[in-house]
């Protein structure tokens, strides 16, 4: 079984590392008067837009076409810096990715920053490592639950320990940003649903095991709770992608789905927002903004 989680986390670092390069962050200054004035993206892939067309960054994976771009042209401030990166954990804000090649993304944010957009903590469970584990394993048993029979063999359910123990760390992050842009208005995004919302998953087309599908729901609704607990005790915004993403899963079909699927599909990562899928993050941000 270690074979094929290797070879499907080997498959999904080839098609990223044939992304093409234009610059290494997205910096873009207007001149127009804004409710904000300056714009900072912090995040991992789902905020990146990993193989979203335009790629614009090859060792962050990072897409013209992400939601922080898409956000940037809805409310025009007079300057945008896109730090986000694809493989991105919560060290991350604090040390360079990628060896040097790609700076903390603490960085980006200066003291007159005024709106934070940060999308973190999959990648400290890690979930695309999940989702490979349990494909592998529904190979053989396709209709019971082997990935949840595995996370647990010890007695007690060690993903949900996992996806607990992102809270901390996320809230190191939040306090990180206060810390740095005291004045900035912050806003948590969640992560988006990957699975139909009710009954099992399309297998093989999505090689989720029937039992796991429930399971595997329960847990990115459990990390998206994790992350609104922490904007709640933090004083920060949460945007909530999952709720308006129910029927646009990694099942739905091309044209409806906003998350390709384990196998290759439209332009974008497996199990990654597509640029349907990025259009949906930046609306809920932007309803979430206009809200406040």
């Amino acid at each position: 079984m270690r074979r094929v989680v290797a070879a499907v986390l080997s498959a999904l670092i080839a098609v990223l590392l044939a992304t093409p390069v234009v610059n290494a962050e997205t910096t873009v200054s207007r001149d127009s008067q804004a409710a904000y004035s300056s714009y900072v993206a912090l995040g991992d892939s789902y905020t990146s837009g990993t193989l979203i067309p335009n790629q614009v960054n090859l060792p962050c994976t990072r897409s013209d076409r992400n939601y922080p771009s898409l956000v940037t042209q809805a409310i025009q401030p007079a300057e945008f810096t896109d730090a986000s990166c694809g493989g991105a954990t919560t060290d991350d804000m604090t040390r360079p990715q990628w060896g040097i090649a790609n700076r903390p993304q603490f960085d980006a944010l200066r003291p007159d920053t005024d709106l934070v957009t940060v999308g973190i903590g999959g990648n400290d469970v890690p979930f695309i490592e999940v989702v490979a584990t349990c494909a592998a394993l529904s190979v053989t048993n396709p209709k019971a639950a082997p990935c949840q029979d595995h996370y647990n063999a010890s007695g007690t359910d060690g993903l949900v320990e996992k996806v607990r123990a992102v809270g901390p760390k996320v809230a190191g992050v939040l306090e990180g940003i206060k810390q740095r842009s005291p004045e900035a208005h912050v806003a948590l995004v969640g992560y988006p649903s990957l699975l139909p919302e009710s009954g099992d998953s399309c297998w093989p087309i999505v090689p989720i095991a029937a039992g796991d599908a429930p399971y595997l729901r329960d847990i990115t609704k459990l990390l998206n709770q994790v992350l609104a607990e922490q904007a709640a005790a933090h004083g920060v915004t949460y945007v909530d992608t999952y709720t308006s993403s129910v029927g646009h899963d990694m099942c739905a079909p091309r044209g409806e789905r906003w998350v390709e699927g384990i196998l290759l599909g439209s332009p974008a990562a497996p199990v990654h927002p597509n640029a349907l899928g990025a259009e949906n993050q930046a609306e809920q941000v932007l309803a979430t903004l206009g809200a406040q």
